[in-house]
């Protein structure tokens, strides 16, 4: 896993998901992550579905937080925060061909989430950010040079990154970038979604 990671995000784009994906994916989005909270399970079953067909053979598909969304839409994987359900259930779960991707705030829980068995772990938040009202105190750069040191397995960079700081967290070892705010909130994804896609095929 390799290059720019879009998360979507309805609030910040102001478009339905499948929209707001269709753009990213002209951009050169390599990951799309569905992120939904509101919408009731059986919708976004639907447009999770709808989104692995769209991402199939372009990008990978990653759900947040909810196993059984992933397994309902035949998407790659599935993307666990701290509050959500725990490595080891999402791995029996989806088993081994699927992606389970953990969200980390320290070298150690890095070091945890490999021996756990994830597939790739994102470094949160590296900046300060606006996206996630509780992704705690930003852990800078250096936590992500320490986990890139530490684990065997690709690493995200996560939280508060846009186009003044993407180069420094690229050259900290991060092998994916997520910038919410920089693409989703941004009048043109598609553009937006570019500029940080370029970066990994210079």
């Amino acid at each position: 896993m390799r290059g720019f990671y879009y998360v979507t995000d309805g609030r910040l784009s102001k478009r339905m998901a499948i929209e707001e994906v269709r753009l990213a994916l002209e951009g050169g989005a390599a990951i799309v992550q569905y992120r939904e909270k509101e919408l009731p399970v059986e919708e976004r079953i639907g447009v999770a579905k709808r989104l692995a067909v769209l991402c199939s053979g372009r990008a990978v598909f990653i759900v947040n937080d909810e196993v059984e969304v992933a397994q309902a839409a035949g998407a790659d994987g599935v993307h666990i925060g701290r509050e959500d359900v725990s490595l080891k259930t999402a791995r029996y779960l989806l088993g081994k061909d699927r992606l389970v991707g953990v969200t980390v705030h320290s070298v150690e829980e890095a070091v945890a989430a490999d021996k756990g068995g994830a597939d790739y772990v994102a470094v949160s938040p590296i900046f300060t950010t606006s996206t996630k009202k509780d992704a705690g105190a930003p852990v800078g750069l250096e936590t992500l040079r320490a986990v890139k040191a530490a684990v065997q397995m690709p690493v995200a960079a996560i939280g508060g990154i846009n186009e003044s700081n993407a180069d420094s967290v690229i050259a900290a070892g991060a092998d994916m970038v997520c910038a919410i705010s920089a693409t989703a909130g941004k009048p043109d994804i598609k553009s937006a979604v570019k500029y940080f896609a370029s970066k990994w095929t210079r």
